[in-house]
């Protein structure tokens, strides 16, 4: 099970990211931190997109796990790599 992790140091700043990214609002306003587990990890790579498009926007950052205990960061340098490579070890 693959999971995306939000965290930043802004209260409000996942909040704003999430209503636009989902087009829907909703109530983690105080929140510093956000966590979803995907049960098919090629769900996180839109979300990921999302983050690289925008990332200028807002004071957040993103943490994925693909394995228990492993986390990565997710980056400009090294997004396009991590989509890359979800695409070649989950082709289904």
């Amino acid at each position: 099970m693959a999971s995306v992790n939000l965290y930043s140091t802004k209260i409000g700043e996942i909040k704003r990211f999430l209503d636009s990214f989902f087009n829907e609002p909703n109530n983690i306003y105080d929140k510093l931190y956000w966590s979803k587990k995907y049960n098919n990890p090629i769900e996180i790579v839109d979300i990921i997109g999302g983050f690289i498009d925008n990332n200028y926007k807002y004071e957040i950052g993103m943490w994925i796990s693909l394995d228990p205990g492993i986390l990565i960061n997710v980056t400009d340098e090294n997004a396009d790599l991590i989509i890359r490579y979800l695409f070649e070890r989950f082709p289904y």
